[in-house]
C-alpha cells in the first residue's frame, strides 16, 4: 500500500512544483498543449481524489490480505485503484475538451480561469445547486459508506476488481464533478484553491455531518453567485 501514498505524494509534487513549469499561459493551442492539459487534469484528479478514497482502498486491501493469508483467491488492490482512476481519467478527458472549447470562446483567460462574470456566476450557482440534488446526495451516501460497495459488487478476478474500482469511481465522480469544475472560477493551476477543494471533498466524504457541510457550502455558493449577478447588473 506504500505505492498509493507515493502516487498521491508525486501528484502533489507535480501540482506544487512542476505544473506551472509545464503549463504556461497559452493563447493559441497546439496538439501538444492539449495533451499536456489532459495530463495536468489527470494528475490533479489523482492527487485530489485518491486521499478521500483511501478508506475504501484500505478496506479492499484488508480483505485481499485476509484472503491471501488463507491462501484463497485474491486480486491485487492495484486493479481496484486502476479502475477507480479510470473513471477520473474519462472525466479528465471530457473536462480537457470543455476547457479547450471555453478557451476558443474566450470565456477562460490564458491563465486558465474565468474571464466572464456571467460564467463565474453561472458555475457558482450550478455547483451550489448541485449540492442539493438527489443524485449528488445518493452518490455522497455511497462514498461515505463504502462497505455497501464491497458487499454488493465484490466478485473474484482482476477484471472484476477493475470493474468494482470503476463503479466506486463513478459514484465519486457523481459526487464531486461540479466541485472540480469550480477550478475554472478559482484558477485551474492555483495550488491554494486546489488544496481547499481537496479539503472540501475530504470533509464531505469522511467527516461526521459531512453531508450537511456540503449542503451549507451549496447555499454559500448560490449566495455568492447571486451577489455577483446583482453587483454586475
Amino acid at each position: 500500500m506504500l505505492g498509493i501514498f507515493i502516487l498521491i505524494g508525486m501528484s502533489w509534487y507535480y501540482m506544487a512544483v512542476l505544473m506551472s513549469m509545464n503549463m504556461q499561459p497559452v493563447a493559441y493551442w497546439s496538439s501538444l498543449d492539449i495533451l499536456m492539459l489532459f495530463i495536468m487534469w489527470l494528475i490533479m484528479m489523482a492527487g485530489m481524489m485518491l486521499p478521500s478514497a483511501l478508506p475504501v482502498i484500505l478496506l479492499v486491501e484488508q480483505i485481499n490480505a485476509n484472503r491471501r493469508s488463507r491462501q484463497a483467491r485474491y486480486s491485487s488492490t492495484l486493479y481496484f485503484i486502476g479502475g477507480y482512476l479510470l473513471a477520473w481519467t474519462l472525466y479528465s478527458l471530457v473536462i480537457t475538451g470543455i476547457q479547450y472549447w471555453l478557451h476558443t470562446l474566450s470565456i477562460l483567460t490564458p491563465m486558465m480561469h474565468s474571464g466572464q462574470n456571467w460564467f463565474t456566476s453561472l458555475l457558482l450557482f450550478l455547483a451550489g445547486a448541485y449540492q442539493w440534488l438527489p443524485i449528488k446526495q445518493s452518490c455522497l451516501r455511497h462514498c461515505r459508506s463504502p462497505l455497501s460497495l464491497i458487499t454488493t459488487h465484490w466478485r473474484e478476478g482482476n477484471l472484476n476488481a477493475i470493474k468494482m474500482g470503476f463503479s466506486h469511481g463513478q459514484y465519486c465522480l457523481g459526487c464531486c464533478w461540479a466541485l472540480m469544475a469550480l477550478l475554472f472560477v478559482l484558477g485551474v493551476m492555483d495550488l491554494f484553491w486546489i488544496s481547499m477543494l481537496t479539503l472540501v471533498v475530504l470533509i464531505e466524504k469522511l467527516a461526521p455531518k459531512g453531508d450537511i457541510f456540503g449542503k451549507l457550502l451549496g447555499l454559500v455558493l448560490i449566495a455568492i453567485s447571486l451577489i455577483m449577478l446583482l453587483a454586475n447588473s
